[in-house]
This record gives structure tokens, C-alpha cells and sequence, in this order.
């Protein structure tokens, strides 16, 4: 298995794998997200490539703040449901955190909701602490 940066070329999968997490999302979607995430430098999104298969994938954001110091912010992280549990996350985890480190950022931060036990113990297993329980709002604008 290899960790590189997603492509376009990978929008089906991520696709795939992203409804397999609960985000629905179509292969267009995915490559319109891709190619605008490219142009961003704040961002990366690794993909997890098994025989030439993409079989998971990882996003992480760099986070700018008045309140904290800088932190990078795992946004996405999903393993194919056919390979969980052979540590493909840690190492998806584990290329996130030196992406981070090249970027002068001293912590990684995920969020994870509060139904996703399994996940939760994942990321304690990989030495994350919880330091917060909090609630999401969300509102539609410019329409």
C-alpha cells in the first residue's frame, strides 16, 4: 500500500468512500471538491492506494485562529468497509500528522460524532485526547 495526494483521476472512489462514511456523494461532486481542494494550499487530501485501488482516504485542514494556535484539523478520514482493521487509518493518520509537521503545525485536531464509538477508540488508541463534547449548528446562506 502507498499514501499519495488524491487526483481527479480518484473522484469515484472518494466518491464511493465518502457515502460509505454517510456523506452521499456522486463521482462529479467529488472531482469538482478535488479540483478546487488542489488549489488550496491550506489543505491535502491523501489517498490510500492498494494494487492500484484507492482503498482510503484523508483529508486535513490547516486552521488559523484568534482563540488557539494554529492546529491542523483531520476533516475526513475513511477506510473501504473490505479493509478496516489493518491499519490503513493509522497510517492514513500517521501521513496527516507529517503533512502537518511540514507545515509548522504542533497539534492535530479531529472531530468525531457522538454515535461513532468504534472511531472514538480509534483515535485514543493513536494517543488523541477528548477535550470537548459540542454541538454543530448549521444555516443556509446567500440564497
Amino acid at each position: 500500500m502507498k499514501i499519495r495526494p488524491a487526483t481527479p483521476a480518484d473522484s469515484a472512489a472518494v466518491a464511493d468512500l465518502a457515502t460509505q462514511l454517510g456523506y452521499p456523494t456522486s463521482p462529479e461532486e467529488a472531482e469538482t471538491r478535488l479540483r478546487d481542494l488542489a488549489t488550496r494550499p491550506e489543505n491535502a487530501v491523501l489517498a490510500a492506494e492498494a494494487d492500484g485501488v484507492v482503498i482510503g482516504w484523508i483529508q486535513v485542514v490547516g486552521a488559523h485562529r484568534v482563540d488557539s494556535e494554529p492546529y491542523a484539523e483531520i476533516a475526513a478520514l475513511v477506510v473501504d468497509a473490505a479493509h478496516r482493521s489493518g491499519g490503513i487509518g493509522a497510517e492514513l493518520v500517521a501521513a496527516a500528522e507529517d503533512w502537518a509537521v511540514r507545515h509548522g503545525f504542533r497539534t492535530l485536531r479531529v472531530r468525531s460524532n457522538v454515535v461513532r464509538e468504534r472511531t472514538h477508540a480509534f483515535y485514543e488508541r493513536l494517543g488523541f485526547a477528548r477535550t470537548k463534547s459540542q454541538v454543530v449548528f448549521a444555516r443556509p446562506i446567500g440564497r
